[in-house]
């Protein structure tokens, strides 16, 4: 696996099919690495310019002396083999295949070849038709997407993998408008060599990678890919979505990425007994991502809601109860400690109701309490910041429970744009903060549900 790490973090890169029409894709791929501020040395590749944004251009990979960690081809489909030929007598160990036009549109033979050139010469390769790798921390920016059109997220713990340029492209944009971060992000394509078993092994020794998300449309080696996500989930979470549940998604899935996506509930039994989680949209995913890559393994399930608003405290329960979870009973001498700074009409069950002149320090005690509290599992804490009582000093006081990281804290707060404000501060302490109660609760089980895998 050691040689997946010229993907992420190479020396030396060359752009096959670099351009200086900016329409083309290996323009825009060679930009990516100037505008990404790549520290390695960069080498395009086009017979037909002398030079690409201050950088010599070379007729072909043979010219260039020096040693090549990571090559990416950009060229048309039928000129791919005899690039990676060269790449290959080159010895160039990481190969990034963007180019389309292989098994997806029924072209068996023309992938075939690669797949011959790539095991002769041993290399790793990516693809074809994909995006390829996305590295915050190196820099290494595969992308033929223009950065002003998709904004890439920051270094953070999640990694995610997809089978779908597209559908991995726009997540990306979508992560880094809601201000998530990544580890790494790969988009594999066709997997005529890499596929989806090499890279969940790889992320498993990842040290910046906490959670491992995934988008599959088919899996190229089920045995194997069972047997290496039994392993991995009970040191990390791998979370997953599944494309082609349905007739007719099934038959999308083959003029796709060309791979047979076979029965959804064949699919879904091999995630459960893997001890994966499935997903069923790209929302839920990072639902379940964000609350396991920041929150604390619970040691059981019982959940405490408290609130200051009576109706999102009663829609709160019903969801948890909907989704298996136990309302923890807490005892008496820390509800008497909430009781001692609240006014009498504030309701000490579960849900405790704050009630809607709740302030700072009524949150404080009432955390307190609830942490300490051994019949508490997991805290679920509503924050509607409409009220004249709550300032955004509010923050600080929830940030400063979450980060004793002794219980998993998950916070649920809606409204308009004052609230969506202090719900980014909220996840940029590392806390997982929700819309609806629904979202919150189907997490929470998620993060119940590993927490047994990892116990298993």
């Amino acid at each position: 696996m050691k040689q997946l790490d010229y993907f992420f973090s190479p020396k030396s890169v060359a752009v096959i099919g670099a351009s200086r029409d900016p329409q083309k894709i290996g323009h825009v791929v060679f930009r990516n690495f100037i505008e990404g501020k790549f520290k390695g040395r960069l080498y395009p590749v086009n017979p037909n310019a002398a030079e690409l944004f201050g950088h010599r251009c070379y007729p072909g990979i043979m010219q260039i002396r020096d040693r090549i960690d990571l090559a990416i081809i950009t060229i048309p489909a039928l000129l791919v083999p005899e690039a990676l030929e060269q790449c290959g007598r080159k010895s160039i160990p990481a190969v990034i295949i963007i180019s389309a036009g292989f098994k997806e549109i029924g072209d068996m033979e023309l992938e075939d070849k690669i797949k011959k050139i790539i095991k002769k010469y041993h290399m790793r390769a990516m693809g074809p038709n994909c995006l390829g790798v996305l590295d915050p921390y190196s820099e290494v920016d595969t992308f033929f997407l223009p950065r002003y059109k998709l904004e890439r997220p920051g270094p953070g713990n999640i990694a995610f993998i997809s089978q779908s340029g597209a559908l991995g492209s726009v997540t990306l944009d979508w992560m880094a408008m809601k201000n998530y971060r990544i580890s790494k992000f790969i988009s594999y394509g066709n997997a005529a060599d890499i596929d989806e078993a090499d890279l969940i092994e790889y992320l498993a020794e990842d040290d910046k990678t906490r959670v491992i998300c995934c988008y599959f449309e088919g899996i190229a080696r089920g045995r194997r890919f069972f047997e290496i996500a039994k392993k991995i989930s009970k040191r990390k979470p791998v979370i997953v979505l599944k494309g082609g549940v349905t007739e007719a998604g099934t038959k999308a899935v083959s003029s796709h990425t060309g791979s047979l996506a076979g029965e959804a509930a064949v699919y879904a039994s091999m995630f459960r007994q893997a001890g994966m989680l499935q997903a069923y949209d790209i929302e839920q995913i990072f639902d379940f991502a964000r609350v396991l890559s920041t929150q604390p393994i619970p040691k059981g399930d019982r959940t405490q809601i408290i609130t200051n608003g009576g109706g999102f405290g009663v829609l709160t329960t019903d969801w948890m109860v909907k989704n298996g979870l136990p309302l923890a009973k807490m005892g008496a001498k820390y509800l008497d400690k909430i009781k001692k700074v609240s006014p009498p009409y504030v309701a000490l069950k579960n849900p405790i109701d704050l009630t809607g002149d709740a302030d700072e320090e009524r949150y404080r005690v009432a955390l307190q309490a609830a942490m300490e509290d051994p019949a508490v599992d997991i805290i679920t804490l509503i924050v509607l910041l409409q009220i004249p009582t709550l300032t955004a000093d509010i923050v600080d006081t929830i940030a400063e429970f979450s980060n004793r990281r002794e219980k998993p804290l998950i916070v649920i707060s809606a409204g308009g744009r004052y609230t969506e404000v202090l719900k980014k501060s909220l996840e940029d302490f590392g806390i997982p903060t929700f819309s609806y109660p629904e979202r919150a609760a189907e997490a929470i089980k998620a993060l119940c549900i590993y927490a047994k895998t990892r116990g298993r």
